[in-house]
């Protein structure tokens, strides 16, 4: 039975967000708000968790995930990204951004794509994930709360702690979310002096990348 954990939605309770990150540790798949919608996570090292998050998801191996970072120091430890790159990358981040980038050696190959060796990163603008990645002290494996059959993401905590209560092992419920997923961009392109490639127009606008 998934357990709702009512936390502040710009100061976060750290005992309570403590109980999660030892739940992550445990193995479980969380639902967190951020600052685009609700998203699930689970320990990026953790194969029976992710199994678990992409079935809940949905979604096979050749869909991207997404490594939750609390800033682009720690982004780079698991994504190649030269300069061009990390200069547009700083323009936005933290953002409802999700970019796509070649994975490092770091990230394990289960979670990354199995042709292309990409993985999306992103780093959220919400006080609630960026507490949660402190404590946890690394990335954490996301993708966005959508269900399978749907097209939105589902932004109601007690819907959410309701719909996926055996799947779950908590929400953090910090209130409703813009219930927007993340604009993706794919910036593998740039690797051969290609311009960004825009997967999926979200919440994040696209002119700050001088992509409109």
């Amino acid at each position: 039975m998934a357990q709702r954990f009512e936390v502040h939605p710009t100061h976060p309770q750290l005992r309570l967000l403590r109980q999660a990150a030892q739940m992550l540790q445990g193995g479980a798949v969380l639902a967190l708000p951020t600052d685009s919608s609700y998203a699930l996570v689970c320990h990026l090292d953790d194969k029976a968790a992710v199994e678990r998050l992409r079935r809940i998801r949905g979604v096979d191996e050749r869909h991207h995930l997404t490594l939750l970072c609390r800033d682009l120091s720690e982004l780079a430890t698991v994504a190649r990204v030269d300069n061009r790159q990390y200069r547009l990358l700083k323009s936005v981040t933290p953002g409802p951004y999700t970019f796509i980038l070649h994975a490092t050696k770091e990230v394990p190959r289960r979670v990354s794509h199995p042709a292309r060796k990409t993985i999306g990163l992103r780093v959220p603008d919400h006080p609630v994930p960026l507490a949660l990645l402190a404590i946890h002290g690394a990335p954490l494996l996301a993708t966005t709360l959508i269900l399978p059959g749907y097209d939105a993401p589902l932004n109601d905590p007690p819907e959410i702690q309701a719909r996926l209560q055996h799947e779950l092992a908590a929400v953090l419920d910090a209130g409703a979310c813009a219930a927007e997923p993340t604009t993706v961009v794919d910036l593998t392109p740039m690797d051969i002096g290609q311009p960004p490639q825009v997967l999926r127009v979200g919440r994040g606008a696209l002119a700050p990348l001088g992509l409109d």
